[in-house]
């Protein structure tokens, strides 16, 4: 199974120059339960806002169009190849997208599930998640909270089987 996870603002806002807008204690802990023990795909700019060092206990793999390694992480010149590499490494498990824009934007089309924390409030920033049709998607499970251990405004664990 490839899936998806991100967190968005309520304006569809995901970055800005290539970092994260908000620091949602929960959802640093929802994403870092939910994909360790997985491979995790992103391309090489989300790699570098990592600090160019791999998640660990997570096999990465970095997407780049650029003849290049990065230490730490597997090196793939397309999400395709990504895809392949990670099943490989781990068969049948699931497979996680985790950024950025671009990638997102191709691999809508190809996951089995979105993972969404929907961050109740507007931000500025220069990137955005792409449009989901919806009528494709079926909600399965939903977790709200009014605000954070240190964050104010409301938000949600969201998942989403592809119908």
């Amino acid at each position: 199974m490839v899936s998806i996870i991100v967190a968005i603002a309520q304006n569809g806002t995901i970055g800005d120059k290539n970092a994260l807008l908000w620091h949602i204690k929960e959802d640093m802990r929802f994403f870092r339960t939910t994909t360790s023990g997985h491979p995790v795909i992103m391309g090489r700019k989300t790699f570098e806002s990592l600090g160019s060092k791999p998640l660990p206990k997570r096999t990465n793999i970095v997407i780049t169009r650029a003849d290049r390694t990065f230490e730490g992480a597997l090196t793939a010149h397309s999400l395709e190849e990504a895809i392949a590499m990670a099943k490989e490494a781990c068969g049948d498990d699931e497979i996680f997208v985790m950024g950025g824009a671009q990638i997102y934007a191709e691999a809508l089309n190809v996951v089995d599930r979105l993972y969404i924390t929907r961050v109740e409030r507007d931000y500025e920033g220069d990137t955005s998640f792409p449009a989901i049709d919806y009528s494709q998607w079926l909600l399965i499970s939903e977790e709200r909270h009014e605000r954070g251990e240190e964050f104010e405004s409301p938000f949600a664990f969201q998942i989403y089987n592809r119908i």
